[in-house]
């Protein structure tokens, strides 16, 4: 089994954007994602920015980002589609934000979107980002976060679910429970000439109910709520006293 990092770098990050329906279409929808949603512009750390959905909207939206993600292969599609927006490409682990900011500074806006967080790699690591985030995000600042609910798995045909297809790629993506995470199979097939190749690699995710990720955050002392996003996902709104 590969590692979240492996898996993306591997299979997921070169045709992340294309699942994305191109960048456009992506961009789009990160920016209606966040609609609503922000606080004044200051300084924003995005927690696994990918190729910048949610960066580039945020920047154009007069904040400051700094963009962490462990694929540099997205983070350099990140920074061609930025130009000379206000974002700062930071490759490594999300956990470790805090080495990154300015010297002095706490951010406004933290967040953490796409089914990110379901990404860490247990409950505990879940616990250390929410004391991280109350601990360098500035009194009246907001974490946002956009996770699926994998507590009550799909059970039987409905744990195949087809990302995208078109004349030269299908993605399909198969759901596994499998304890207190969810095994996810991406199956790639793309058209070489006259011929297909399949590609498969697989993941674990955590199983993140809503409540779990509400608790965790409001014992940081965040006021908190957990309200319907896009893309079948929940988000968390956190607001620090």
């Amino acid at each position: 089994m590969a590692s979240t990092d492996q898996h993306y770098e591997q299979l997921l990050a070169p045709i992340y954007e294309w699942m994305a329906g191109g960048a456009e279409a992506a961009l789009a929808a990160g920016a209606a994602d966040l609609e609503g949603l922000l606080p004044s512009p200051g300084l924003c750390l995005d927690l696994g920015a990918g190729f910048g959905m949610h960066a580039i909207p945020l920047a154009q939206a007069g904040f400051e980002v700094i963009a962490i993600d462990s694929s540099a292969q997205l983070l350099a599609r990140l920074q061609e589609l930025a130009g000379s927006l206000p974002i700062q490409t930071v490759c490594g682990d999300l956990l470790d934000f805090p080495e990154h900011l300015p010297a002095g500074r706490k951010a406004s806006l933290i967040v953490c979107m796409g089914d990110t967080l379901t990404h860490l790699d247990s409950p505990e690591a879940v616990d250390r980002l929410a004391s991280l985030v109350a601990e360098h995000l500035a009194p009246g600042g907001r974490f946002l976060a956009t996770f699926r609910d994998y507590s009550q798995p799909l059970q039987g045909d409905r744990r195949f679910l087809s990302v995208r297809s078109d004349q030269s790629r299908i993605l399909t993506c198969f759901l596994e429970e499998q304890g207190d995470r969810i095994r996810v199979h991406d199956i790639l097939h793309e058209r070489q000439g006259d011929q297909w190749t399949m590609q498969v690699s697989h993941y674990l995710k955590l199983r993140l109910a809503p409540e779990t990720v509400h608790q965790i955050f409001a014992d940081q002392g965040f006021t908190t709520k957990i309200e319907p996003s896009t893309r079948a996902m929940l988000c968390l709104i956190g607001d620090r006293p």
